[in-house]
């Protein structure tokens, strides 16, 4: 990859886009991982007014301090960074106290775990519609077109997606550009939403690594039968994941009413 030329291009990009669009500049919420510190340096790099929002919710102090220290390194290096926190983690726990709380039900954890993306969301665009920003997303081409690992309406809930055609390797490789923090390129990527360690890979099964491999044999026609073993495995998770989560990665279906029936 011309990563130089990669990086332009997104920053001329992003410019264009606000620019067309009447807006101030852009949004970006800041989880301590790899993809929101590149995607908010990319921002910065427009000279547009790029706000970046930190918004906790029982995070890990790990998460949080490396966010922080990504958010001075921007601010000492770019005049247009701002930045501005929101503790979410009492408005997650009031909205667990009005809501029916049902102990047994075991697709409960990943209901609040989308919940607190989705409080996320409604955050930036609070401060989006006040100062005319674009919501940036944070989500890499694996996540959003491989196996739709995101949540609906929550961190997928953006107005443009400047890396959503990179990959995850691709990410890191402009974050080394951009002298992202080493904190940040050694940390194990993390959706932060269950409030204790586990990584992506913990709750995907694979690496993203492995899953870059499985997108790229899967668009060559390649079946699980193809291969053996470990990759084998890695490739029924991707393919499951890929299935499962369609009707994230599609339009919203629309039920059309025939010409015939409006008569």
């Amino acid at each position: 990859m011309q990563t130089e030329k990669v990086v332009n291009h997104i920053v001329d990009w992003l410019k264009d886009y606000a620019t067309s669009s009447n807006m101030n500049g852009f949004i970006v919420g800041i989880s301590g991982g790899i993809d929101s510190a590149v995607t908010s340096a990319l921002c910065a790099k427009t000279g547009l007014r790029t706000l970046c929002v930190e918004m906790p919710i029982h995070q890990a102090i790990t998460q949080v301090s490396r966010g922080q220290n990504h958010i001075s390194y921007l601010k000492s290096h770019f005049a247009n960074v701002t930045n501005v926190e929101v503790d979410l983690t009492p408005v997650f726990e009031q909205f667990k106290e009005v809501v029916p709380f049902e102990d047994e039900n075991p697709n409960l954890h990943i209901s609040l775990a989308n919940t607190r993306a989705r409080l996320r969301m409604s955050t930036l665009y609070y401060f989006a519609g006040l100062h005319k920003y674009l919501v940036a997303g944070t989500g890499n081409k694996v996540e959003d077109f491989g196996v739709g690992f995101y949540t609906k309406y929550g961190d997928g809930g953006v107005d443009l997606s400047p890396i959503a055609d990179l990959m995850k390797s691709e990410v890191y490789e402009i974050g080394r550009y951009l002298n992202i923090r080493e904190e940040i390129l050694n940390a194990p990527p993390t959706d932060g939403l269950f409030g204790d360690s586990r990584s992506d890979e913990d709750q995907i099964g694979a690496s993203y690594d492995e899953l870059e491999w499985a997108m790229g044999r899967d668009q060559l026609g390649m079946n699980a039968e193809d291969y053996s073993d470990r990759e084998q495995e890695v490739f029924n998770i991707y393919k499951g994941r890929n299935k499962a989560n369609q009707h994230k990665m599609q339009p919203i279906p629309v039920c059309e009413i025939p010409v015939n029936l409006r008569n």
